[in-house]
């Protein structure tokens, strides 16, 4: 064999590459090269291996080899590289197929995988004395004892593992065998697990990513341009498997999450799961579904828009390696209150006013509250109840005030009550006008109102079927829809302003609001029901309950932390995690105390210097409180380590530690992560623990608030976490349990 060859990545090989050594690493990045430009380079040892007509080794360094599959012609697949004594002495441990339900290429390691389902089986106890008088016990049942292998067989489920998954007789040996397994097989066990029919799961799982021609189980070219065979073609992804990066899996779409994706929509629709599940995969996925389906043009009919700017900046980079320029170009990607001020704007042209945003609102309340002495209220309680009762509901006067629900907003409040409350919003309200600014609150009700005149000005115009020449040249501004689709991501942190904007921007109709969130994820405190506010997600919701970033041991760490708190679906129901679980495993959390926070410092740079990592954009320190940002980036500097500060745009350098409080790492992911300063008193507040008798209601909902904050910041780590704390560790890090939601360890 002479010339060029093409070398694709597996999917699932590079969780295998991001385990080995760092020279090993190195040493495979230079091969696949080397192997691209002459595959029969002598120095590559490239060879067939006995038994296997597909299957090659090549040499990696002296005591590596890569497994590669030949598709045919010049096209391998690179599918493992492991220690040569495991390449050439067991042979019939590697098996290899087209998938005869999904026409994919699939590999397996048998004997990994084997080893995998039983690494979590419990060892003998090593303590000296004499062994137990053995107790006989009944043999287990097997967790897939009701379904046969053809059944197995005809959901997709890879065939050589058959004989494996008739053993397994619990939940961790399972999801053993699911780290390693093919993406079908993995879905279609857990679904079966889950309590779903055989019937079900043929048709929720295995349907939607059948074939739609029959299958050649020996036609490797046209098995590799199938979406069911899950590689990478060119060296980014590669490189990004060897240091440590996160962007493949970052926009790839796995098959539950494309049923949703394509699925057909009568009106709005939500997707909502844990952390890691592909929410925001499977939002991006739906734009370019979205404007695939528009066909060619010049506009830009679909918006996309999240709350948090970092997280939009991030969108437009993710859709650009997903969809590229063109889709790109017609999709508005903006974070939603900044779509609000472009919106009241253009409305508005030569005016003065500067936005605020909630921090500068704050104070306002606070200045106001010093100038009129007041102390029944401080300048949370107000700010909250003026953004979220006042605008959030448009309440304009006085009278309407007092009819104003306040469900779920703290301690009941009287009639005297509300009428000093109202004179104090009118007077912050003018203290605002004064210094011609504007809070972001006051911006979205204020977008929404006119969002909401301009679509019963759409409305007039079509009811009154006006062809007149003015009418026509005007329809460009008032009478069409502003956009064909909205899709939202962390759809959880909008206001009631915000979504009676989006309402208004779009024709109710079919795929007109698409969104994705997860409620045990809000942290900006905006409690909402969709349903009365003109979206309508009943009999449109799906759930994704796979996790393939975060694994098994931070998960179970994460849940632990939401304790038995209850949260709602943006609906007026409940919604919890059940059936949330990962495909992934790795080393379980570390928990840290010191005595102070100094000592605490100190634990933390000895930590970042025995991870002795060359990619430091794959570390981040997260802390409860912006003074404590700056605190570790002085102290790691001071050690010569290179940290940054997440700002309201991301992170200034990239090669570099990342540190920002938990608000800043929301929708960030990283490989190891650090958080520090988890104790009482900072994780929850002292100053939300202050109101655990006086506003029992506001208590709960702040508590709420900062479960869901530590929650996101746990779930930001992608294999290794470390919690610390000085003096008192947080109550969120007790040790009370419930089933299937461990608490972390004491």
């Amino acid at each position: 064999m002479q010339g060029e060859a093409t070398l694709r990545l597996l999917d699932k090989a590079d969780r295998e590459i991001f385990k080995l050594p760092r020279e090993v690493k190195g040493a495979i990045y230079d091969f696949q090269h080397k192997f691209r430009r002459d595959p029969a380079n002598p120095g590559l040892r490239f060879k067939q291996l006995k038994g296997h007509p597909r299957l090659y080794s090549a040499r990696v360094n002296q005591d590596y080899r890569a497994l590669l599959l030949h598709a045919g012609d010049s096209d391998y697949i690179l599918v493992a590289v492991k220690h040569r004594k495991d390449v050439y002495d067991n042979l019939d441990r590697f098996a290899y197929q087209i998938n005869p339900v999904t026409g994919g290429i699939e590999f397996l390691d048998l004997v990994s995988i084997e080893e995998t389902i039983h690494s979590g089986a419990s060892r003998p106890d090593p303590r000296p004395g004499p062994a137990p008088e053995p107790v006989p016990t009944p043999e287990p049942k097997t967790l897939f004892a009701a379904f046969t292998a053809e059944q197995l067989l005809s959901l997709g489920v890879a065939e050589p593992l058959i004989g494996l998954i008739a053993k397994i007789t619990t939940e961790d040996e399972l999801l053993g065998l699911t780290e390693y397994a093919p993406q079908l097989t993995t879905e279609v066990l857990l679904a079966l697990h889950d309590g779903r029919t055989y019937e079900e799961v043929l048709d929720q799982v295995t349907t939607p990513v059948a074939a739609d021609e029959p299958v050649d189980a020996e036609d490797y070219q046209t098995a590799l341009t199938r979406p069911a065979t899950q590689v990478t073609t060119d060296d980014t992804a590669l490189r990004e498997a060897l240091e440590d990066g996160f962007e493949r899996w970052r926009v790839f779409l796995h098959p539950t999450q494309r049923k949703v994706v394509e699925r057909e929509y009568s009106g709005p629709a939500r997707v909502s799961g844990g952390p890691g599940t592909g929410k925001t995969i499977v939002a991006l996925h739906r734009v370019k579904h979205l404007v695939d389906r528009l066909g060619p043009g010049d506009d830009t009919p679909v918006l996309l828009t999240t709350f948090n700017k970092n997280l939009a900046a991030d969108l437009r980079q993710r859709l650009l390696v997903l969809a590229g320029n063109e889709t790109a170009r017609r999709v508005e990607i903006v974070n939603i209150d900044k779509l609000a001020t472009q919106i009241v704007a253009d409305a508005e042209p030569g005016g003065h006013r500067r936005w605020i945003d909630d921090t500068k609102a704050l104070q306002e309340w606070e200045h106001l509250l010093d100038e009129q002495g007041e102390t029944r209220w401080d300048a949370e309680f107000l700010h909250s109840e003026w953004s979220h009762v006042i605008l959030g509901q448009s309440i304009n006067s006085r009278a309407d005030y007092f009819r104003a629900r306040r469900a779920g907003r703290g301690r009941p409040i009287s009639r005297e009550d509300r009428a000093a409350i109202w004179q104090l919003v009118e007077r912050y309200v003018k203290r605002l006008d004064e210094k011609e600014v504007w809070t972001y609150r006051q911006v979205a009700e204020r977008a929404a109102r006119l969002e909401i005149e301009r679509a019963r000005r759409r409305a007039s115009y079509e009811a009154d079927q006006i062809s007149s020449v003015k009418v026509q040249r005007e329809s460009g501004i008032w009478h069409r829809p502003r956009y064909r689709h909205i899709v939202v991501d962390e759809a959880q942190d909008l206001s009631a302003a915000h979504w009676k904007m989006l309402r208004a921007m779009v024709p109710e109709g079919p795929n007109d609001i698409f969104l994705v969130g997860d409620t045990h994820q809000r942290i900006y405190g905006n409690y909402v029901s969709l349903g009365s506010l003109g979206v309508n997600i009943r009999g449109r919701s799906s759930k994704l309950t796979l996790s393939y970033r975060i694994t098994q041991e931070n998960l179970k760490a994460a849940l632990g932390i939401l304790g038995e708190e209850e949260w709602d679906d943006l609906d007026d129901k409940r919604e919890d995690l059940s059936g949330y679980r990962s495909v992934l495993s790795g080393p379980r959390p570390v928990l840290r105390p010191a005595s102070t926070w100094d000592v605490e410092l100190d634990a933390l740079v000895d930590q970042i210097k025995e991870w002795d990592t060359p990619a430091l954009s794959s570390i981040a320190v997260c802390v409860p409180r912006r003074d404590m940002v700056a605190q570790v980036e002085n102290r790691l500097g001071k050690a010569g380590i290179k940290a940054v500060a997440i700002g309201p745009d991301g992170p200034k350098l990239w090669d570099a530690v990342h540190v920002g409080t938990m608000h800043r790492f929301k929708g960030l992911e990283y490989q190891r992560m650090i958080l520090a300063g988890v104790a009482d008193g900072l994780v929850p507040s002292d100053r939300a623990l202050q109101y655990e008798h006086t506003d029992p209601l506001r208590y709960r909902r702040e508590l709420r608030q900062a479960r869901s904050l530590l929650f996101v910041a746990a779930t930001r780590a992608r294999d290794t976490l470390v919690i610390s704390w000085h003096g008192q560790k947080s109550r969120f890090l007790g040790s009370q349990e419930s089933p299937g939601h461990p608490g972390l360890p004491g």
